[in-house]
């Protein structure tokens, strides 16, 4: 397990503000954080050393490219062995509509969050790839009527 970084103040406010907007220039940063662009290129070098920034993206609104079906599905497994796992998330791994996936406690194995054009596609997705997979013992699906809330910037 990976061990928490410390980070200052200024830290926390670029990894605030980068998470609002990766495009953000060092000289933006220095002028929103109250820094030099020197010192917050140091800083921001700092934090891609220690892996806690990984890497900048774009995100892309699902609706506008025909994803905006969102799925929960639940997965049991058959077994617990390590390959039948490891093949499992192979699988997943290969699923371009799989766009998370959690190893969970509980009753359910796996929870899976799926983007999907419509329902038609879902269930092409479902029966003829994901409850086909050996390791497979069954599933679970919820359909998102509405998003309420979404973020991927983490409280720092």
């Amino acid at each position: 397990m990976k061990q928490a970084c410390h980070l200052d103040a200024i830290d926390r406010r670029i990894l605030s503000l980068l998470q609002q907007d990766a495009t953000l220039t060092h000289a933006d940063l220095a002028e929103r954080v109250g820094a030099s662009a020197a010192s917050c290129w140091r800083r921001v070098k700092a934090l891609e050393a220690a892996g806690v920034l990984i890497q900048s993206v774009r995100l892309v609104d699902p609706h506008s490219v025909g994803r905006g079906v969102n799925v929960l599905c639940n997965i049991r497994m058959k077994s617990h062995a390590v390959d039948d796992r490891r093949s499992f998330e192979a699988f997943v791994n290969t699923r371009p509509e799989v766009i998370e996936c959690f190893s969970m406690s509980g009753d359910w194995d796996y929870l899976l969050r799926v983007a999907v054009a419509d329902v038609a596609d879902y269930n092409d997705f479902l029966m003829h790839s994901l409850l086909g997979h050996p390791a497979v013992a069954g599933g679970s699906s919820h359909f998102a009527l509405s998003m309420t809330k979404y973020t991927t910037a983490l409280p720092v």
